[in-house]
């Protein structure tokens, strides 16, 4: 008889498109080099920029896009003040800066209910 193996029941996981991007780092590396595609734009209305410059902008501004939708804050201590932050995305800590600068409060919600 084989060996058997756990399974775990609740799998969570992101679904992958293209193998290396992720639904959110997709949606962040389209919408920011977008972006860099109006900057582009503007550049050859205005100043006359060629196509191999605003191809390169664009780039640079989808790389950022990328790497903002799936760069995590690591868990080291020369980080300083974002060590609290260590293991969360930078989009999530950039939407709760937004709320913040918005509502001038936040509220953070202990949920481990059994202890300290």
């Amino acid at each position: 008889m084989g060996k058997t193996y756990y399974v775990p029941r609740s799998v969570k996981g992101e679904t992958r498109l293209l193998y290396i991007f992720s639904i959110k780092s997709f949606v962040t590396t389209v919408a920011i080099g977008l972006i860099g595609a109006g900057i582009w734009y503007l550049g050859s209305n205005l100043f006359g920029m060629g196509l191999v410059p605003g191809i390169i902008i664009t780039v640079i501004f989808g790389v950022i896009g990328y790497l903002f939708g799936t760069v995590k804050i690591p868990d080291i201590p020369i980080m300083g003040k974002f060590r609290k932050a260590g293991g969360e995305n930078l989009t999530d800590i950039a939407f709760r800066f937004l709320t913040f600068k918005r509502k001038k409060k936040i509220y953070m919600y202990n949920l481990n209910r059994g202890g300290k």
